[in-house]
Order: C-alpha cells, then structure tokens, then sequence
C-alpha cells in the first residue's frame, strides 16, 4: 500500500475528505519524524515504538572490487512493533 491509497482507505473510514486525511497523515509523520530527531521517540501503545538508535562503524567490502571500507557510525531510525500488531500478524 503507498501513501495514495492509504489516504484513500483512512479517509473512507473516517469519513473526511481526502485532502484533509493527507493533511492529517501529513502532520503525523512530521510530529514522528522532529521528535524521533530529537531522540523523545514517539510510542503507540498497542502498535509500536519509533525511536533513534546508534550504529557502530564497521568495516564492509566493496563488492565490485572486494576492497574494504571503513563505513562510519551514524544513527537509524527504527521501528519495534507492539504486542498487539505482532499478535494481529500471527
């Protein structure tokens, strides 16, 4: 599902228009995104935990030439999913 048709399917149930349901899904993962770049994280109980996490540098291996390269610490964005959205996977 890309961000079209989840706006259409959210603004089916909700009832709004889909220009509004874009704003909303629109201010929603920019109020994720600053907070999780603030390192708050944003927790959903039920559906899952964004948060910052830190990556050591490590070496890796160029794989056209097999030369290695040293590949710097830097900080991911990472998803954990909640107890109810895995149970409603299963």
């Amino acid at each position: 599902m890309n961000k079209a048709e989840l706006i259409e399917a959210v603004s089916k149930v909700t009832e709004m228009t889909k220009a509004d349901t874009e704003r909303a899904l629109d201010a929603v993962i920019d109020v994720v995104s600053k907070n999780i770049k603030k390192k708050d994280g944003v927790k959903l109980v039920g559906f899952g935990t964004f948060s910052v996490s830190p990556r050591k540098a490590r070496v890796g291996r160029n794989p056209q030439t097999g030369e290695e390269i040293q590949i710097p610490a830097r900080k991911v964005p990472v998803f954990r999913p909640g107890k109810e959205l895995k149970d409603s996977v299963r």
